[in-house]
């Protein structure tokens, strides 16, 4: 189970922190990312750190203002988001893969939370 935390309304150019806490079955070498899904448009991979604490940056829309982290146990997932823009309004989603390499692909992730709305007013 994946829980999700930290969303909310915001102005632009502030800072939100998510969290993700994972329950259940977990391994330190599963790959966790973050997802977001804007309103009409598809989910997408924004940033994910691997097994071995890499991370990829996929949503090249948010320029390095975002990063992504994970505590020691490997449960609990973070995303630092500075300088929010209106284009980032979404509700986003952590996801957990059983296997140390990330990816891109939704199918690939074994596990899902429920996801935390986002919302950047100008």
């Amino acid at each position: 189970q994946l829980v999700e935390s930290g969303g909310g309304s915001v102005q632009a150019g502030e800072s939100l922190r998510l969290s993700c806490v994972a329950s259940g079955f977990t391994s330190k070498t599963d790959s966790m990312a973050w997802f977001r899904q804007a309103p009409g448009k598809e989910r997408e991979v924004v940033l994910c750190i691997d097994g071995s604490g890499v991370r990829s940056n996929y949503a090249y829309s948010q320029e390095g203002r975002f990063h992504i982290s994970r505590d020691n146990d490997g449960n609990t997932l973070y995303m630092q988001m500075d300088r929010l823009k209106p284009d980032d309004t979404a509700v986003y989603y952590c996801a957990r893969r059983q296997a140390p390499d990330c990816s891109t692909y939704m199918e690939d992730y074994d596990f899902w939370g429920r996801g935390t709305q986002v919302t950047v007013s100008s």
